[in-house]
């Protein structure tokens, strides 16, 4: 019989604690359900009112995976969801997590959480801009970084704030956060913004998906700013051999990797590094700190700005 747990009231049923998730460390389930309660006010602060995609890996990263947008079956009634319109299929239904019970409930399924740019307050019109930084081996997140230093310094220009945190996978996602403009809007910025870089860094950045030029570079994908595109969570695991998270970092952080390993992140070191930074993402959830982007894009591109390191951060 599945244990039964009461969170804030509600009645959960937790099954196969004991399940080993991630083969590289031993990793078991009850250990992600720790893991998601104790990093659950950062976590459930980055999804508030966002509609939530589900990556789910209920075997491990080894077993089937499957991505779904729709409420899973057998959803508690209390878990809160919102009608998100979808141009093809008409509107769906996709689950936000609001509190702790639903956050227990959803990574009792053992899910990465994955959230468009906009909240469910205003389908589509973003608040967020995203740059997705992937690199193709043999390149890795050390190119990424120097690709995140120019577009911290191109972005800052036209008076955007700019935060980092890693993919948990492989690269870097740079998060802006801007008063609300239509996602087609913020697609065209960023894709202007990613041309500009490939221009200035032709030895170093793509910004097409065309898989023969990606080898050894960095693709700065812009993609994601669409509105019917997600990207991965703050603080969310992810379903590789070990649980990385996709975890905020500083600009010194970036400025000083040399190595792969300086931007990986494990799931137990996100408390050591929550309780000497506090949540690095958080001028993400201030609205005094969106901007408005740019009236228009300049179509020449910049020459490449000195490497420079941002002002440093106090821990």
């Amino acid at each position: 019989m599945s244990p039964i747990t009461v969170v804030e009231g509600r009645r959960l049923s937790l099954t196969n604690l004991d399940k080993v998730l991630y083969p590289g460390t031993g990793t078991t389930k009850g250990e992600v359900l720790h893991y998601c309660t104790t990093t659950a006010g950062p976590l459930l602060s980055h999804l508030r009112d966002r509609p939530l995609s589900f990556l789910r890996y209920p075997d491990g990263p080894d077993g089937q995976r499957f991505f779904t947008k729709n409420v899973p079956p057998g959803a508690p009634s209390w878990v809160k969801t919102c009608e998100v319109p979808h141009s093809a299929s008409g509107p769906t239904r996709q689950v936000l997590l609001q509190d702790l019970p639903s956050l227990v409930w959803a990574a009792n399924l053992v899910v990465e959480l994955h959230t468009p740019q906009w909240t469910c307050r205003a389908p589509g019109i973003a608040d967020r801009l995203v740059f997705d930084l992937d690199p193709g081996a043999p390149a890795t997140v050390v190119e990424c970084c120097t690709a995140a230093q120019w577009l911290h310094d191109r972005l800052a220009a036209d008076g955007l704030d700019v935060h980092a945190k890693t993919s948990g996978a492989k690269g870097l996602h740079l998060v802006v956060p801007v008063e609300p403009t239509p996602a087609e809007r913020t697609t065209a910025y960023a894709k202007a913004v990613a041309v500009e870089a490939a221009a200035a860094l032709p030895e170093l950045v793509v910004h097409k998906m065309t898989k023969t030029l990606r080898p050894g570079k960095v693709f700065i994908d812009f993609s994601q700013n669409a509105a019917a595109k997600t990207t991965a969570a703050a603080y969310t695991l992810r379903a590789r051999d070990t649980p990385t998270v996709s975890a905020p970092v500083t600009w010194d952080e970036i400025a000083d990797c040399t190595d792969p390993q300086h931007l990986t992140f494990l799931f137990g070191e996100i408390a050591p590094r929550l309780a000497r930074h506090g949540d690095l993402l958080a001028p993400l959830l201030d609205p005094d700190r969106a901007r408005p982007l740019p009236a228009a894009r300049h179509s020449r591109a910049r020459e490449t700005p000195q490497r420079s390191r941002p002002a440093r951060r106090s821990p």
